[in-house]
């Protein structure tokens, strides 16, 4: 079975930019950071026992997806033709992945994060990505601000007031979802948003963590399936933008249908 029928099985997609959940005009910096972010999800060190196999054959096809989408040849002979050229180097079945992804991506800690959260917000790479959100998502406010980086509920007038100034000047188009939003919308998001600060926090205090990369791993464990999948996103979104000196302005990675 070649990797696009593999991919289907696996991940439900055959189309190799839908399983990084990118756009197929995606930068490398975009591509990287997608396979970052999905990579983490799969991670063989962070599944159970019991899904450690399937999470390694997860983990291989991705960087497999990842090895054609970063090479040049390679993916322009996708984006031509459709297919992959299952004897090419790039997809070596003598290659440790795992190695791979190591040489890929470094590990941070909670205080890079805080370091970086504090340079980014108000940068003129936070008003790039907000305004790219803001295009992506046509203007639907809960998707802008799970996208963007390290904001929360708090954020949101100031986020707003980023995108109604580039709608003003003209930048971005003005799309009634965001203009016209209902305040049962808003105030359900505010509502779900304060839910899960304090659930994160109940846990944490629950735990006796502090803010060590250990302790980040401990409360990442504790929590249910999808409460953990959301935190993997936001430090996979953290380590892939910090740890890898993306460009400043550059577009983040918003998921959306790519064809072929």
């Amino acid at each position: 079975m070649g990797l696009l029928e593999q991919c289907e099985a696996a991940f439900g997609a055959a189309n190799l930019y839908q399983v990084l959940g990118v756009r197929r005009e995606a930068s490398g910096g975009e591509i990287r950071r997608g396979y970052h972010r999905v990579s983490l999800r799969v991670h063989p060190d962070r599944a159970a026992s019991d899904r450690k196999e399937e999470a390694t054959r997860h983990f291989q096809l991705l960087g497999k997806v990842y090895a054609v989408l970063s090479d040049q040849e390679q993916r322009a002979l996708y984006d031509e033709q459709g297919i992959v050229d299952e004897e090419s180097d790039a997809l070596s079945q003598d290659r440790d992945w795992e190695e791979y992804w190591r040489l890929l991506f470094k590990k941070i800690t909670i205080k890079d994060i805080e370091d970086f959260e504090k340079k980014y917000k108000g940068s003129e790479e936070e008003l790039a990505d907000v305004k790219a959100a803001y295009e992506d998502f046509k203007g639907d406010i809960d998707k802008i601000m799970e996208s963007v980086l390290c904001v929360d509920y708090t954020d949101e007038p100031r986020i707003r007031k980023i995108i109604q100034q580039a709608i003003d000047s003209g930048e971005v188009p003005s799309y009634k979802v965001f203009v016209k939003e209902s305040k049962q919308k808003t105030n359900a998001r505010k509502r779900r948003a304060q839910e899960e600060a304090k659930e994160a926090e109940k846990t944490r205090e629950e735990l006796g963590l502090g803010d060590g990369e250990d302790d980040l791993k401990a409360l990442i464990q504790s929590r249910n399936k999808d409460r953990k999948k959301e935190i993997d996103d936001f430090l996979a979104q953290m380590e892939a933008k910090y740890g890898n000196n993306s460009k400043k302005g550059g577009k983040k990675t918003a998921p959306k249908k790519a064809k072929k």
